[in-house]
C-alpha cells in the first residue's frame, strides 16, 4: 500500500499531462479545487440542510434514501446526504463550475454531463468513527454495477469528489486500484466482494488529501474508503461527491422509485 503524491491544478482545460496520467490510473487528484471559504461555506450548507431535513423527518430524497448515525454525543445526525444541490443555491453554484464540466473530456470519446438530478445527484458522504457511526468506511467496490442493477450496459462514468476536511494518508480515505477501470467484465463484477471487503491490497494507493482538493475516478476503478484510526470528530471526512454520467439522460423527481440495490447497500456498508 502506496501513497501517491500530486501535484496537478485543475485549469480552463486539461493538460495532454492530465488526460494521459488519468488514461493510464484511472485516477487523479487536484490541488485547491475550491478556497478555504469555499470550504466553509460548503459546510455550513451541509449543517443547514442536516437541520432541515432532521426536523422534517425526512427519509429520502428522490427515491434515494439518506443514511443516518449517531455522533460522539449521541445526536441522530446523516451520514449520507443526496441531490443536496437541489436544496441550496451555494451547492448548484459549485456544480455550475465550468472547471467541472470540462473534467467531461477525460470520457472522450463519449460526450459527458455534470448529473446534477440523475444517479444520486451531489451526494455528501460524512464519515466517522464514533460507536454509533454507521459509516465509517465503504468496502472495496466498483461504481458498475448499478446499470446492471437497472438493466443498462456499463457506461463509462466519473465520480469526482470535492473533499471539504483534511485527510493525511495516515487517517484512511480514498485507495483505488490503479489501472483496474481497464478491467474486463468478469474480473469487474467478481475481482473483490463488493463492499464486505475491506482488507488492504498490496497494490492499493491512497493520497494526502488536502480541504479543497478534488478528486476524479473512473466509475469501474476499483475503489475504497479507509476506516479512520482516530475516533470522534478527529475521524470526521466530509466529501462530497458528483457523477459524470454518458448516455440517455435519466432525472429523478420526488415520485422516483427506490432502487433495489439500496436496500441491499445498507446492509453492508458499515
Amino acid at each position: 500500500m502506496k501513497k501517491w503524491e500530486s501535484n496537478f491544478q485543475l485549469g480552463e482545460t486539461l493538460t495532454h499531462e492530465q488526460l494521459d496520467f488519468f488514461d493510464q490510473h484511472g485516477v487523479i487528484m487536484f490541488r485547491n479545487f475550491i478556497s478555504k471559504e469555499k470550504v466553509a461555506t460548503f459546510l455550513s450548507e451541509i449543517n443547514r440542510l442536516e437541520q432541515l431535513w432532521l426536523s422534517e423527518g425526512r427519509e429520502k430524497v428522490n427515491g434515494i434514501p439518506l443514511k443516518f448515525g449517531k455522533d460522539e454525543a449521541g445526536n441522530k445526525t446523516i451520514q449520507r446526504f443526496c441531490f443536496t444541490s437541489l436544496y441550496s443555491d451555494a451547492l448548484n453554484e459549485l456544480l455550475n463550475d465550468p472547471r467541472l464540466s470540462q473534467l467531461s473530456a477525460l470520457l472522450a470519446p463519449y460526450e459527458g454531463r455534470v448529473a446534477e438530478n440523475e444517479k444520486d445527484g451531489l451526494v455528501v458522504n460524512n464519515y466517522l468513527n464514533t460507536k454509533n457511526s454507521t459509516f465509517t468506511q465503504m468496502g472495496w467496490h466498483t461504481d458498475s454495477p448499478r446499470d446492471l442493477f437497472l438493466g443498462q450496459k456499463i457506461m463509462p462514468m466519473l465520480n469526482v469528489g470535492i473533499h471539504l476536511d483534511e485527510c493525511p494518508f495516515e487517517n484512511g480515505g480514498l485507495r483505488v486500484l490503479p489501472g483496474t477501470h481497464k478491467q474486463n467484465v468478469l474480473k469487474l463484477l467478481f475481482g473483490k466482494k463488493y463492499f464486505i471487503d475491506n482488507n488492504d491490497d498490496k497494490n492499493e494507493v491512497g493520497f494526502d488529501i488536502h480541504s479543497g482538493d478534488l478528486t476524479v475516478h473512473d466509475g469501474r476503478l476499483w475503489h475504497r474508503v479507509k476506516q479512520s484510526p482516530k475516533y470522534g470528530e478527529e475521524s470526521r471526512r466530509r466529501v462530497m461527491y458528483v457523477p459524470i454520467v454518458t448516455g440517455k439522460y435519466k432525472p429523478k423527481d420526488e415520485n422516483s422509485k427506490t432502487p433495489f440495490y439500496h436496500r441491499f447497500t445498507s446492509k453492508v456498508h458499515h
